[in-house]
């Protein structure tokens, strides 16, 4: 692997400007940038974000224009593809703005598993770690489902529904071009329609344990639309309360505070 870029690290940045701060911050402090290239994807924010980053000449940067009514799922998932098209590294590794790398050997763990070469992607579902309360009452409310015959969710209950989310995927570049897929394939969340088409192709696909993987790489889930007023979403106090006790961490102010990181 030597000195060569063997990943390229897609991040859509929409109107996330502290959260953008501290995410390529980090991917700056933690990353062998001899290894790795960063491309960012401004989807139209027209703010302070996209000020920043056009300042930023350590990264690639790319201004996507929005379309009319097409939605943060599919607008993130297009600037993924935008970006992937741009792509000449063997492995491709999405996060978004409120994925935070935190270990130096974070690249290492997500390119280790695809010395199998027919692993096609590696990532995880989700990486909050629910504790043991959390983890009851889902099974409780399963059960309790299935006796009074009411709808379940699977993606919720079954690992089988599981795909490998764009907050931290990596994928091997060759195989998505074999498959003809991208992100947005079938005008599905980012990364769904890919993965079930890697699969049916024969490749592996490998969701990494949450308590694993957080040692490396932590994520603020759904953080990128609660704090943005245009976006309702479901618990977003919740939410903004993980968001202002992370953002509050005394290393992540310090991250904040270090404007040589940028340079």
């Amino acid at each position: 692997m030597c000195n060569k870029k063997i990943a390229t690290v897609l991040v859509p940045n929409y109107k996330t400007l502290k959260l953008t701060k501290v995410c390529l911050r980090l991917i700056k402090k933690n990353t062998d940038l001899k290894k790795a290239h960063v491309i960012v994807i401004d989807n139209d924010s027209n703010d302070d974000s996209t000020k920043y980053l056009r300042n930023l000449k350590w990264i690639e940067l790319i201004e996507r224009k929005g379309i009319k009514g097409e939605g943060g799922p599919m607008s993130h998932a297009r600037a993924l593809d935008l970006a992937l098209a741009k792509v000449t590294t063997p492995f491709v590794i999405a996060i978004h703005t409120d994925t935070f790398v935190i270990h130096p050997n974070w690249l290492n763990i997500l390119l280790h598993p695809f010395e199998n070469k027919n692993v096609g992607g590696v990532g995880s579902w989700k990486l909050e770690i629910d504790g043991f309360l959390k983890n009851l009452g889902k099974k409780i409310e399963y059960f309790f489902k299935i006796f009074l015959n009411k709808e379940i969710n699977r993606q919720r209950f079954d690992q089988n529904y599981h795909y490998i989310r764009s907050h931290c995927a990596a994928y091997r570049v060759s195989y998505i071009r074999a498959i003809k897929s991208s992100f947005s394939d079938g005008n599905e969340s980012a990364g769904k329609v890919l993965h079930e088409k890697m699969k049916q192709a024969g490749y592996e696909m490998i969701i990494l344990k949450s308590n694993y993987l957080n040692k490396y790489v932590n994520h603020i889930n759904h953080a990128t639309q609660a704090i943005n007023a245009e976006f309702d979403i479901r618990s977003a106090g919740k939410i903004l309360k993980n968001y202002f006790s992370y953002m509050n961490k005394k290393e992540i102010i310090s991250i904040l505070k270090d404007d040589h990181l940028d340079n």
